[in-house]
């Protein structure tokens, strides 16, 4: 495409471009990044504090907008795109938490040898009692669980890697929780903490 075919763009109303974009116009989804990409940047770092996290966070978003270009159902793009964008920051926090309660919990299961044996005794049914529990889970609710829970995938990845309805894939973490709640009430009062950390959806 020449110059004065790109300039031509630029002018272009968010309709026009999302219009075209569909259909694989890749000056279109050009005009669409430039236009858009700092400000959602803007918002994204001042919301983490990260330029590194910000600019990976939107880039996702570019590249998730090209690669579902077609089958997106997008009426108002500007709205769709800092949408999206506050679903990732929100999804990434909350991944950072649960990391941080994980941590916390294998600091708790994973006791240093100056404990006394009462204690890595209880540390060690603490493991034992939830390993069970997860083994108990539904096949399903257990690989959802895993996925968004120990590997901190969010639920769209989630839906899109296990061919189920982000709704579904809620039901099943809420289901988890539920479950594993009542098989550690033996070890409620240890276990609350990590409880807490992973309700956290």
């Amino acid at each position: 495409m020449n110059r004065s075919g790109l300039l031509q763009y630029s002018l272009w109303p968010d309709t026009a471009l999302l219009d075209a974009l569909q259909t694989g116009d890749e000056g279109a989804f050009g005009e669409v990044y430039k236009r858009y990409c700092y400000r959602l940047f803007t918002v994204a770092y001042r919301k983490l504090k990260s330029r590194e996290v910000a600019e990976e966070l939107v880039q996702d978003l570019f590249a998730t907008l090209w690669s579902k270009r077609a089958e997106a159902q997008i009426q108002h793009l500007e709205s769709y795109l800092f949408s999206a964008l506050r679903y990732r920051i929100i999804n990434y926090v909350k991944a950072q938490r649960v990391r941080a309660g994980y941590k916390l919990y294998c600091r708790v299961a994973q006791s240093d040898a100056t404990s006394n044996t009462e204690e890595q005794l209880a540390h060690q049914d603490l493991h034992t009692a939830l390993s069970a529990g997860l083994d108990r889970l539904p096949e399903k609710s257990r690989e959802v669980f895993r996925l968004s829970r120990l590997e901190h995938h969010t639920v769209p990845e989630i839906s899109g890697r296990l061919h189920l309805s982000e709704k579904a894939i809620e039901y099943h973490i809420t289901k988890s929780l539920k479950l594993l709640r009542g098989y550690l009430q033996d070890f409620l009062l240890v276990t609350w903490p990590l409880l807490i950390w992973f309700s956290q959806i």
